[in-house]
């Protein structure tokens, strides 16, 4: 029976296609994990500051009894920006040394929620804000549909959230904290899911290895964003005051 010299081919093709795909499969979980590492090292570590600054009583006083409060919350909004901006100059030695100072600061400016909060609630919230972040960081990963058109929605919200809060430091209202607060759990549970795709999205961009490294970490500080703005309005709805 004489063979179909197609047949071969087609089959070495078949082969050849799914070595590819197995390396990129094995590519992504590799890049993948690298994003998650970063923005876990980097919860870990605003933990740590956190929990330090809020139980060192000299601390809490230098920092939030002085004018250096608006040096320290205002910091890790500007470090944001300046490693987005810069993101693509930098080493991603600094890049990844840029991404600790903000974690770091980041800590500093949440010790003030050991003092309003209790601790019992702060880790139940915590839990809950790390089973939410999971399950819609997972959604992100493996859905097949695309997200690119949440984009647009979310950011509105999320201006929308920022626009609120200004006015809300003015009219204190109770009311209008918890609508807010509200609002910004739907508003960050959604971005967890968008940017987790759209960070799998850009491991597809074939780039070499030290753009991939600071890709990684700009994907960190993306989810580590969005993990604690929804820890934050998770534990203004649900968290027991001191």
């Amino acid at each position: 029976m004489a063979l179909d010299p197609r047949g071969s081919v087609f089959a070495q093709r078949g082969r050849l296609g799914t070595v590819d795909q197995a390396e990129v499969d094995e590519g992504l979980r590799a890049y993948m994990l690298r994003v998650y590492n970063y923005m876990g090292s980097g919860l870990l570590l605003s933990g740590i500051v956190a929990y330090a600054v809020a139980h060192t009583p000299v601390l809490m006083q230098a920092i939030f009894g002085t004018p250096l409060m608006w040096v320290v919350m205002l910091a890790p909004l500007g470090m944001v920006f300046f490693l987005s901006a810069r993101i693509n100059k930098m080493s991603a030695g600094t890049a990844q040394a840029t991404f600790w100072v903000f974690a770091g600061l980041m800590g500093a400016s949440l010790a003030s929620i050991f003092v309003v909060y209790t601790q019992t609630s702060i880790v139940r919230v915590f839990m809950i804000t790390a089973v939410t972040f999971g399950a819609m960081s997972l959604y992100g990963y493996t859905t097949k549909k695309d997200l690119s058109g949440w984009g647009s929605f979310l950011f509105m919200g999320l201006i929308g959230i920022i626009i609120a809060s200004l006015v809300n430091l003015f009219l204190a209202s109770s009311m209008m904290h918890w609508i807010i607060s509200v609002i910004g759990v739907l508003v960050f549970t959604g971005l967890t899911a968008y940017d987790t795709q759209q960070i799998k999205n850009m491991y597809l961009e074939s780039d070499g290895e030290a753009v991939m490294h600071k890709k990684a970490i700009m994907g960190a500080l993306r989810l580590y964003l969005d993990f604690i703005n929804l820890f934050i309005m998770l534990l203004h709805l649900f968290g027991n005051r001191e």
